[in-house]
């Protein structure tokens, strides 16, 4: 098997597949928590600004997740269709969701009226949670294992997602997206929306780390085999070390009014527990509760070894490209938020 500095082709695109979904993680989850905050704020003055903060850069930060997409279909097609196919359900609701945010934030200032701009807000706020809940009720579910036969099929019910432990992990994600959002929202607002946020950031991240704690504690005492990767080798220990230094160092730098550093801090912490997730998992992509036999790991369901290589290619020339769009995009558009004639 060919390889590329010491990793083989199918390892290197799980790598890459990895590092898109986070950066879509970071990008767009401060844009649903944004969203998932969206009805603390009172005043329509106030709710147009939280919008515009993130009205130049939600729709590019959703380019993430289409080319997370499109790269799990070019390296793993079996992954790809087995997931889709078991989670059938959770994805559809995903995309009406989705759909259902942009239409919310396009529509919204289309009309005066105060039922109107509510109805749109209602729709907004409600469907930024269900997406970033959704997120998590799938990631954890995939840490806990899929009942999948041999051929890839799924084998359980509609209700078999909703199970205690994929519930929590999409609490928790939510919770991380509304901290993470309202570290965003509070650098891009001044004067009385800036004081109502200071608040929020604090109260969010409260709600994140107990909600950390509790998936930690679950973790430990039911799901033991996810820490099996880090128990073999115990350099990896570095890894949660770091994921408590980092969120330690969100509340240490929202203490000092240091909004930047938390901000980096807690897109840190987002990446931390997916290279988590992915420790965990690896080699497996698709852990079947029926037979570790029927697995779905890097290289079982990986593409042809000449097909890997070449899509390493275009992503090496790709993925630059869009993170230059994304960086130029923020640059452009930094500083605080001024409502114009044209904003929603």
């Amino acid at each position: 098997m060919a390889t590329f500095l010491g990793l083989d082709y199918a390892t290197w695109w799980f790598l890459v597949i990895g590092a898109v979904f986070t950066g879509y993680a970071i990008l767009d989850g401060f844009d649903l928590g944004a969203g998932a905050l969206h009805l603390f704020f009172k005043k329509e003055e106030s709710r147009r600004i939280a919008i515009n903060a993130i009205g130049p850069v939600w729709d590019g930060n959703e380019v993430w997740l289409v080319i997370g997409g499109g790269a799990l279909f070019a390296g793993f097609p079996a992954v790809y269709a087995t997931v889709f196919s078991a989670f059938y359900v959770p994805f559809m609701l995903f995309l009406f969701v989705l759909i259902l945010r942009a239409i919310s934030i396009e529509f919204r200032s289309k009309e005066p009226m105060f039922w109107w701009r509510g109805m749109w807000d209602i729709s907004y706020s409600l469907s930024s949670s269900m997406i970033a809940f959704l997120l998590g009720v799938v990631l954890g579910n995939l840490l806990l294992g899929i009942p999948i036969d041999k051929e890839g099929n799924f084998t359980g019910s509609l209700v078999y997602f909703l199970n205690p432990y994929s519930v929590l992990v999409g609490i928790t994600t939510l919770s991380l997206f509304m901290m993470h959002g309202a570290i965003y929202l509070v650098m891009k607002t001044e004067n009385r929306l800036y004081a109502k946020l200071t608040i929020l950031v604090r109260n969010t991240t409260i709600f994140f780390i107990i909600c950390m704690l509790l998936l930690s504690f679950y973790t430990i005492l039911y799901v033991p085999h996810l820490a099996s990767n880090i128990r073999a080798n115990p350099w990896m220990f570095i890894m949660p070390i770091l994921m408590v230094l980092s969120i330690a160092n969100i509340t240490r730098e929202i203490t000092r009014r240091n909004y930047l550093y938390a901000f980096l801090s807690s897109g840190f912490t987002v990446s931390l527990l997916l290279l988590l997730v992915a420790v965990e998992l690896y080699p497996n992509m698709v852990v079947s509760t029926l037979d570790p036999a029927f697995n779905l790991t890097v290289h079982n369901a990986s593409a042809s070894e000449k097909s890997l290589k070449i899509v390493l290619i275009f992503a090496a020339v790709g993925v630059p490209l869009v993170l230059t769009y994304t960086t130029f995009v923020f640059w452009t558009f930094k500083g605080k938020v001024k409502l114009e004639e044209h904003s929603y």
